[in-house]
């Protein structure tokens, strides 16, 4: 990465992950140890994981180092992390970050680079004003290996469907050809802490992060299709509500986060899987956009079947226990009918 001089325009070092006290003192001791300052044309932005932190980090002087280095710092808290306060990243910039994601929008532009680092590695950067490691080490060539588990065979077979289900969905397919689309390409970062949004609000900015051209596409009663590990990343609620507020029936993918899986069903909201109609989609479908209109679909849920172009493809049925959540309209509201009952 050092050879390919890859200039940057803002550095942070900041988050509740990377911005503990250890994380400060590696980053001033590479100050100390290369001297000078950041160099020009670059921010480095400077936030502790919490108070305390910036407390400790003062008492040794690691602080004082990186602010006469030229570090701007922010009060502790999440800040450019999820997108929030001073120095988000601008289009066509690019950044080195020791958060733990780089999700495309979440620090800002989507049209922006955020590349992460070590603490260490993101104050030699921010030094250097191009990505670079702390020290000099040999080369070596990179090795890789790919362990796949083995696949396991889905059950299939018909349910009882509970009142107030809908036995059947047909629609048209909108394929989201993307394998770990993470919450911030469905429910951009910018959005989730705004409480004062409605339902309509939030459906309508959906997907925005991945392709603005998805909701130019989209008719009501759409059945989205994604790739693997569909809602990956961050664990907002909104990137499930939203589309059950847009009117999706529901979200069919290769593989879902288990996180994303529990928050849609707590919030009555189905989603299942069915890799081999994604593979169906890839096989079928030409000149593919990030955001595709398909065949039409139907879904039976009593008998766990989906139909495409005249193909059936099978997927794990709805358990009772699923589709009461749907109907009563989440966890909280299940809960809450139950207690009435009492």
């Amino acid at each position: 990465m050092q050879r390919k001089h890859v200039s940057i325009q803002k550095a942070y070092l900041l988050s509740c992950v990377n911005a503990r006290f250890e994380d400060l003192h590696d980053a001033a001791e590479v100050v100390r140890a290369r001297g000078g300052r950041v160099a020009e044309g670059v921010e480095f932005y400077l936030a502790p994981a919490s108070a305390e932190v910036q407390a400790k980090s003062q008492s040794n002087g690691d602080w004082k180092t990186l602010l006469d280095a030229g570090a701007i710092p922010l009060p502790p808290g999440c800040g450019a992390c999820i997108g929030l306060g001073r120095g988000l990243v601008q289009k066509g910039e690019t950044a080195i970050s020791a958060t733990n994601r780089n999700f495309k929008g979440r620090m800002g532009d989507r049209d922006a680079l955020v590349y992460l680092g070590s603490p260490a590695v993101v104050a030699a950067s921010a030094l250097a004003g191009f990505i670079c490691a702390p020290k000099d080490f040999a080369e070596r060539a990179a090795g890789t290996a790919i362990r796949r588990g083995e696949k396991k065979p889905q059950s299939t077979g018909s349910v009882e469907i509970i009142s107030g289900f809908p036995p059947s969905v047909h629609g048209r397919v909108l394929f989201v050809d993307k394998d770990n689309l993470n919450t911030d390409g469905i429910y951009g970062s910018k959005h989730t802490y705004r409480d004062d949004m409605t339902p309509e609000e939030m459906a309508a900015v959906t997907f925005e992060n991945y392709d603005p051209n998805f909701n130019t596409l989209y008719q009501k009663g759409d059945v989205v299709v994604g790739g693997l590990n569909f809602g990956s990343g961050s664990s907002r609620e909104q990137a499930a509500t939203a589309l059950k507020f847009k009117g999706i029936p529901c979200v069919i993918a290769g593989s879902f986060s288990e996180t994303y899986k529990r928050n849609a069903f707590n919030n009555g909201f189905v989603v299942f899987e069915c890799p081999e109609l994604v593979t169906y989609l890839r096989d079928t479908l030409t000149d593919r956009a990030p955001t595709t209109v398909g065949p039409e679909i139907t879904i039976d849920y009593a008998k766990s079947i989906l139909s495409v172009d005249g193909k059936s493809f099978p997927f794990p049925p709805l358990s009772p226990a699923a589709q009461e959540l749907i109907v009563a309209g989440g966890a909280e509201k299940l809960v809450a009918s139950r207690l009435r009952k009492m």
